[in-house]
């Protein structure tokens, strides 16, 4: 069973983790690095994938950075009480389906929700992840060489007010939600439901996941 390394990343700056992603892409492909999964939660930043007209759904950044990426879909915004997640995976011959690879992410917060007790569900024809009518999880990917790299934002105890800067994914700010609405009491804290998702992660991608110790100063370069 293939190794995926883990890494709690804490609070960090959009561009560090790209930085990193895409050097760490590079080692991946050539397999001189572990596949690893990077989680994390970001300070606020608007992303816009390469979906046509994406900049259109800004509708205020209010001073918030604005950033083209280069995975798929459309504006998402990211904030602190997210739960970042990037997969850095070298894809097996059997696994270079892209939409499946898209329906596995999802699988891995479905889980994950579940074990939070919340029962989530897809909606037809949408990328990401419901509770009730409200989108709690947003997926976007890329590929490169057959590595994986960008991910997946669960909204756990972030205020999806926030979201009124922009149509996320191109649906009204009205649609989106965080699991904290959901639950009796607050959610675990954001670490602790990251070992959720990395456990759930390794279940649905059949990898042996584990946690790395991580310095963040020095992988991101900062040390």
């Amino acid at each position: 069973m293939t190794q995926v390394e883990a890494y709690w990343l804490g609070l960090c700056p959009y561009q560090e983790v790209a930085d990193l992603q895409r050097a760490w892409l590079v080692e991946i492909a050539d397999r001189s690095r572990a596949d690893s999964l990077l989680l994390l939660e970001h300070s606020a930043t608007i992303t816009l994938g390469r979906r046509k007209g994406a900049e259109e759904n800004v509708i205020d950044s209010m001073g918030v950075p604005v950033m083209q990426v280069e995975r798929g879909g459309d504006a998402t915004y990211h904030e602190p009480g997210q739960l970042v997640g990037y997969p850095l995976l070298h894809l097996q011959e059997a696994e270079r389906d892209l939409h499946r690879y898209l329906r596995h992410l999802e699988e891995v917060l479905i889980l994950a929700l579940s074990h939070l007790g919340l029962e989530a569900h897809r909606q037809e024809g949408l990328t990401g992840v419901w509770v009730a009518d409200k989108k709690v999880a947003s997926v976007g990917v890329a590929v490169r060489r057959w590595t994986t790299y960008h991910g997946f934002a669960l909204n756990v105890h972030n205020d999806p007010a926030e979201f009124s800067r922009l149509n996320p994914c191109g649906l009204p700010a009205a649609a989106m939600g965080s699991i904290y609405q959901f639950l009796p009491s607050s959610p675990p804290p954001l670490p602790d439901v990251a070992s959720i998702v990395m456990n759930c992660f390794g279940e649905v991608f059949e990898r042996r996941v584990r946690w790395m110790p991580s310095a963040r100063s020095t992988l991101l370069g900062l040390g």
